[in-house]
């Protein structure tokens, strides 16, 4: 089994870091151990699975050649596409085992997500969740604040995007590593929060620590842009798909 497990995430690596994705292996029982049972995973404590992130560098790796080669269907959100084109690959590639992809904007019929997508990346190791609970001295009374993951080489500059779920790989011997606290002092947990909850627009609270990459003013540019224009930013009108970026 571990040889197996070991195998599976090799391959992963190989095929997805290559295209601007992060992955951080977990046991499913990491994750509902930290959460009421109405979010729990209905998989086994020792059930592998892998936080799927997109860095900085997925725009220009991944978007936009998938933009430029494929047909998007304008009923979806194309980045959504995107990532869900390369995931689909895990299971063409794995055709005997089960794998199960949940991504970050999937909804239960009761409105809630399907997973929570930062709790998901602090278990795994790969972002600190900094929440209202990690700051001693609460200045915001009865606000409502939410917590924001930071990453230690990209700060901001980076999506959760998906869970991969191996329901036959039971991964017992698997380490769990706790996340990197990068934004330490008191000080700047209020600011990160304060910034993500009440100026998010302004890209700032991305750039509470120093940062390996951010994204460029293209990538800024477009997910900036209203969903519904994202299309015609893209130069997709009418289902005729022309070169945007290139």
């Amino acid at each position: 089994m571990e040889l197996r497990a070991a195998l599976v995430e090799r391959w992963l690596r190989d095929s997805l870091c290559a295209f601007g994705f992060e992955l951080h292996p977990l046991q499913v029982g990491w994750y509902n151990t930290v959460l009421q049972p109405s979010f729990h995973l209905a998989y086994p404590d020792n059930t592998l699975a892998f936080v799927v992130l997109s860095t900085p560098s997925m725009f220009d790796k991944a978007f936009k050649p998938f933009v430029n080669k494929q047909l998007l269907k304008r009923i979806r959100d194309p980045v959504d596409q995107c990532i869900s084109h390369h995931l689909s690959l895990v299971k063409e590639h794995f055709p005997d085992e089960k794998v199960h992809i949940i991504y970050d904007y999937e909804m239960l019929p009761n409105r809630k997500p399907k997973f929570l997508a930062q709790t998901a990346a602090h278990v795994s190791g790969a972002a600190y969740y900094y929440q209202r609970k990690d700051v001693k001295c609460d200045p915001w009374g009865d606000k409502k604040i939410y917590g924001v993951c930071i990453h230690p080489q990209y700060g901001g500059w980076f999506a959760i995007r998906a869970i991969l779920i191996f329901p036959e790989i039971q991964v017992p011997f698997l380490e769990q590593y706790a996340p990197i606290d990068c934004v330490t002092t008191e000080e700047k947990r209020i600011q990160l929060l304060e910034k993500f909850n009440f100026h998010w627009q302004d890209w700032s609270y991305r750039d509470i620590i120093e940062v390996k990459e951010r994204y460029s003013e293209e990538q800024k540019t477009y997910f900036a842009t209203p969903p519904a224009e994202r299309f015609k930013l893209l130069g997709l009108q009418g289902g005729i798909q022309r070169n945007a970026f290139y």
